[in-house]
């Protein structure tokens, strides 16, 4: 009986201070648990700063052809350029406009075009020498081309707007006074600026200051407009999503 009384304190003495032990480390578990730093966030995809910015059309004070402006305020709206810089040809105006990839002009000139009136590239011209190339040949296609930077066979700087059909744009060529290239883009008339085998002829200052270093950074999209078909043959998304005034912010002469 006596042995019994004393394993049962034994047994009890035991379980208190079992239950001490465990309190300890319940509270000690629970302290380290409150002084562990919470995990971090997931980390949150990066947005460029083109996507942060809003899609406007701003002209800064440029006017622009009807033509030319609907297809402008549809590149905008409906983001046809993706995040890249675009330029627009107008080739009854004889003039090209730069934008950045969020629609904010960046410079606009006077250019001098192919010698033919036409909207298409005849099939395999690219591979001919130029001097083989006749006068009723010597067109500037119309269309939405991938643009890309480079050299031509003289090693000058060119923006390639249709590398298999050898069409560019570059400085303006001077080496053949006949011609009268710089006085072609100083008129003020589009109507004599028809004189090249096809590429489009920049003034030099332009070139250097506005199209080669926007397209140097990131080759866009350069979209030529036509002078025979309509907007929408050569551009068929423009019957898909009509060019509204309301699609985003537009900025300058309307």
């Amino acid at each position: 009986m006596m042995l019994r009384r004393f394993f049962d304190k034994d047994v009890m003495r035991g379980l208190r201070h079992g239950v001490v032990v465990g309190a300890v480390i319940v509270g000690a578990a629970l302290w380290w648990r409150d002084r562990t730093p919470p995990s971090a966030p997931p980390a949150v995809p990066a947005v460029s700063a083109v996507q942060l910015q809003p899609r406007q059309l701003d002209l800064a004070g440029e006017t622009l052809s009807p033509d030319a402006l609907r297809l402008a305020q549809w590149v905008v709206g409906a983001a046809d350029n993706g995040t890249r810089p675009f330029v627009l040809l107008d080739k009854l105006e004889a003039r090209v406009m730069v934008f950045n990839p969020n629609g904010r002009l960046l410079g606009a000139s006077p250019v001098l075009l192919g010698y033919a009136r036409g909207d298409d590239t005849v099939p395999g011209i690219g591979d001919r020498p130029i001097e083989d190339v006749r006068p009723e040949e010597r067109t500037t296609p119309a269309g939405r081309f991938q643009a890309s930077i480079g050299r031509n066979t003289e090693g000058e700087e060119v923006v390639w707007v249709d590398y298999d059909a050898a069409v560019s744009m570059h400085r303006v060529r001077l080496n053949n006074p006949a011609e009268r290239r710089a006085q072609r883009l100083a008129s003020a008339t589009a109507a004599d600026n028809r004189i090249s085998y096809g590429c489009v002829n920049l003034p030099v200052s332009f070139f250097e200051q506005v199209l080669w270093p926007t397209m140097r950074s990131q080759p866009g999209v350069v979209y030529v407009l036509p002078e025979h078909k309509t907007l929408e043959q050569v551009f068929p998304g423009l019957a898909q999503r009509p060019a509204l005034a309301g699609q985003g912010t537009l900025v300058g002469p309307i």
